[in-house]
């Protein structure tokens, strides 16, 4: 019995020693799979639109915001919000009594002023005949020189005078010119064809005149029968751009409904925002002109437009996430007695130069990946184009993005990402 224990245990320690050492060559001959898990897809000849976002608000091509040049209390307004009206179209009236009160004061005293040349004159011309009379009984010697003088310096103050007054009365004749103009500027009217679409003020409100600082902003008559989508490209994007270029505009207000434009204008200055900060931002104006569908369109909607800026048919294009940048060294030889690094040499030496980065994709030859330089194209949303380095048809890493950007390199060992299935996990 003794015997038959002893021999079970001896089965049961070489058991456990042959299982460890299965193990054991398990995990040296077995090995780590290193493979990276990757998605591929082949490159293959498209149609390519480059295309540049941007956002904004609609506005109408022409518009006008009406600004008083007096001031006063409005006394007429037959116009709201929405109207429609015609050029020449009583706007506004601001209560004109003080411009009537200075009118007639200027009037006045423009009178005034006429009244007294013409007595001017009429005691000029007494002493013009005067100083004539003295002069010739100067020369008969029946008139002293004092006399003359006198006569003399008598006519000239009658003339100064009356340049004074002509003076005076190109004045007035001015300021009354002024408050005319003051008074008539009291009526408003429209100056163009259009919508009221906005209006600012309410009867018996008083207004400033463009005189104090900008004036009161009145209203705003728009023509609503032209809008266009005013927005802000980056300063990377707006080189890309040209007049002309036909546009995709997506109007918050109409999620469903695409509207077609074309760009109008170009910014020339940029538009600079946080200044002088890390988020500093620098972007240019860009106008494109709405076509057609423009009854529901109002001022101020925000809007996004997706610009067309060139096309390329049939060019090899790979996924956008394919293509990723890697930094090479490259090397310089220097001769002998060449300095390299503030050093002389004796002999030719490499001497490293500073990294340099390169686009590349990823391409699979037997189930690995190896670097291919590239030289890339236009873009769209999805595909970028290949000018030079892939042939049509060459199967490419096309995801993860960690995988293409971090982990995979030149001869790294891949396989196949296996796709998810939909539903619930558990």
């Amino acid at each position: 019995m003794a015997e038959k224990t002893s021999k079970l245990k001896k089965f049961i320690i070489i058991g456990a020693l042959a299982v460890v050492v299965i193990v054991i060559l398990g995990m040296v001959f077995g090995g780590k799979d290193d493979s990276i898990e990757v998605q591929i897809e082949k490159s293959k000849k498209r149609s390519l639109t480059q295309v540049v976002s941007a956002t904004g608000k609609i506005r109408p091509v022409t518009q006008v915001v009406i600004t008083p040049e007096v001031t006063g209390e409005i006394v007429s307004l037959p116009v709201k919000e929405g109207d429609k009206v015609k050029k020449g179209q009583l706007l506004i009236k601001i209560k004109p009594d003080l411009y009537i009160a200075q009118q007639e004061r200027m009037k006045a005293s423009l009178d005034s002023t006429r009244a007294n040349l013409r007595t001017k004159k009429v005691e000029t011309d007494f002493l013009k005949a005067e100083y004539e009379r003295v002069s010739q009984l100067f020369k008969s010697g029946m008139s002293n020189q004092q006399q003359l003088e006198k006569a003399q310096s008598d006519l000239s103050s009658s003339q100064s005078q009356i340049e004074s007054l002509n003076a005076a009365i190109s004045q007035a004749q001015a300021s009354l010119k002024e408050v005319n103009e003051s008074l008539n500027k009291t009526t408003i009217f429209a100056p163009m064809d259009g919508t009221i679409s906005q209006l600012n003020v309410k009867l018996g409100e008083r207004v400033l005149g463009s005189g104090f600082s900008q004036g009161t902003n009145i209203m705003t008559v728009a023509d609503l029968n032209e809008m266009e989508a005013l927005v802000e490209a980056a300063e990377n994007d707006v080189v890309l751009l040209s007049k002309d270029d036909k546009a995709r505009i997506k109007i918050d207000a109409f999620k469903d409904k695409i509207f077609n434009g074309t760009v109008t204008h170009i910014g020339n200055s940029a538009k600079t925002t946080g200044e002088g900060t890390q988020d500093v931002v620098v972007n240019f104006e860009i106008r494109i002109a709405l076509d057609k569908g423009l009854e529901e369109v109002r001022p101020g909607m925000s809007c996004s437009a997706d610009i067309e800026t060139e096309t390329r048919s049939n060019v090899v294009s790979v996924p956008i996430m394919s293509v990723t940048a890697r930094s090479e060294e490259f090397e310089e030889k220097k001769g002998p007695g060449e300095e390299a690094d503030g050093n002389m040499v004796l002999a030719a030496e490499k001497v490293k130069k500073q990294k340099r980065p390169q686009e590349i994709v990823f391409v699979v030859k037997d189930n690995k990946a190896v670097i291919k330089k590239v030289k890339t194209g236009i873009s769209d949303d999805t595909y970028i184009e290949i000018r030079e380095g892939l042939d049509e048809g060459e199967t490419v890493v096309s995801g993860t993005y960690k995988a293409i950007s971090k982990d995979l390199k030149d001869g790294a060992k891949i396989k196949l990402k296996k796709e998810e299935k939909p539903g619930k996990k558990g």
